[in-house]
């Protein structure tokens, strides 16, 4: 298997597909890509495969292939940095909808900007920082790019009864989790839905798996079951988001050192508002 890739690195395919879509060119982030760029059919036709995907075979082929979760925390983190944060890393890139911002605004009636950020791609650096245009949002990082939930101490389960242990730390939003974190490593070979970034290194029917070091372990049918089905959910969700995005944009000129974030409600700033 390759090495094991830290943070749930959501690939820019994604993006693509709204590019493609939109019939326009945002400007490129210094994100690399890692992919060829893939033609898919329509969102709509890919959203009724979604519908149509079999939760026993989705679960029969997580079966197969096997997996157990560690706790490693190594899809919550980007590369390791100094604790200033100075280290250049790619940060943890996670999509979450709205309505799971707003879901996890309300359990410490955090602000939008504590729980999101805008997706990376598409922007670009000028003289008064990051600006341009962009699609979705990314859950928040910390300094280090580890994503801002996750607490390496593992302090905080007195306070949050849900917190998930993972290794030495744990996600102190575990039962608000997106569901790109509740499904990793795996993914659905669909057009429109995010895939995790680098290369799959195992399949079975449309399921595919990401690196992981707890793939290849027994898995009961009840957990498959629960997994299966929140990666349909998540398939589903996706392509009806994209097909909401596409629906309702609106081309925007962001000024240097801004950003616009189109997501399924509209255009909005970086801290949420309706632009």
């Amino acid at each position: 298997m390759s090495e094991v890739l830290t943070g749930v690195l959501v690939s820019a395919s994604r993006f693509e597909v709204y590019e493609r879509e939109l019939g326009v060119v945002f400007g490129r982030s210094t994100f690399a890509w890692s992919h060829e760029y893939v033609c898919v059919d329509s969102l709509e036709t890919e959203l009724e495969r979604a519908r149509s995907l079999s939760v026993d075979e989705l679960a029969d082929a997580i079966e197969s292939i096997g997996f157990e979760c560690t706790r490693c925390g190594a899809c919550c983190k980007a590369a390791d940095c100094d604790s200033d944060g100075s280290e250049e890393s790619e940060p943890h890139t996670a999509t979450v909808f709205p309505d799971e911002i707003r879901s996890i605004q309300k359990r410490e009636e955090y602000d939008w900007r504590d729980v999101a950020r805008p997706m990376p791609y598409g922007l670009s650096e000028g003289p008064e920082g990051q600006s341009g245009e962009t699609f979705e949002w990314a859950l928040q990082t910390d300094a280090c790019g580890d994503c801002m939930f996750y607490d390496e101490s593992g302090a905080a389960s007195a306070d949050e009864p849900d917190a998930q242990q993972t290794g030495g730390g744990e996600c102190t939003i575990y039962g608000d989790r997106p569901l790109v974190c509740k499904t990793y490593p795996f993914s659905v070979a669909l057009g429109g839905t995010s895939q995790p970034m680098g290369e799959a290194v195992d399949g079975e029917g449309m399921v595919r798996a990401h690196e992981c070091e707890g793939l290849g372990r027994d898995i009961s049918r009840t957990e498959a079951e629960d997994l299966a089905g929140a990666l349909k959910e998540r398939a589903i969700r996706e392509l009806e988001e994209a097909i909401q995005v596409r629906d309702e944009y609106e081309p925007a000129t962001p000024a240097d050192g801004e950003i616009v974030v189109h997501d399924s409600e509209g255009a909005k700033s970086p801290n949420g508002s309706v632009r």
